[in-house]
């Protein structure tokens, strides 16, 4: 039964009588993704309780060398005084062969040159020492 209304001799194209389906094909996407969103994500892995390691390792107290600075640019070593910078480089070239490496304490005395102190720092730092500190510069903040 078929509705024929015109003889088809007019200028105006013929009403498409068909469904659109695109709406429905969209609202049938975004349903689909919905689902696969809300889907749990199934985990292909066996949990297993692993044992705790309980030892800690040993904590080593590092081995600190004082190097004293005295006003007449005296050296001292652990209290023990140094002739000269050839003393102060032999003493530096063992402190840097040990294992692990000792920590320098360096003290200058108030009225020592900062010659002497620079002179300690590049020694040190041409044998290879790495972990250097400053002490007892406190009393010269005022």
């Amino acid at each position: 039964m078929a509705m024929n209304l015109g003889t088809g001799s007019s200028d105006e194209p013929e009403v498409m009588m068909d469904i659109n389906t695109t709406p429905l094909i969209d609202v049938m996407l975004v349903l689909i993704i919905m689902l696969i969103i809300t889907i749990p994500a199934q985990l292909h892995s066996v949990n297993l309780d692993m044992p705790v390691a309980t030892s800690t390792p040993q904590k080593v107290d590092p081995v600190v060398v004082k190097i004293d600075i005295e006003a007449d640019a005296s050296l001292r070593w652990n209290g023990q005084i140094l002739p000269n910078r050839q003393a102060l480089e032999t003493k530096l070239s063992e402190a840097a062969a040990l294992q692990p490496q000792p920590e320098l304490h360096i003290r200058s005395h108030g009225k020592a040159k900062y010659e002497a102190a620079a002179m300690v720092l590049a020694s040190a730092q041409r044998s290879g020492l790495t972990k250097l500190g400053i002490v007892g510069s406190e009393r010269f903040a005022n």
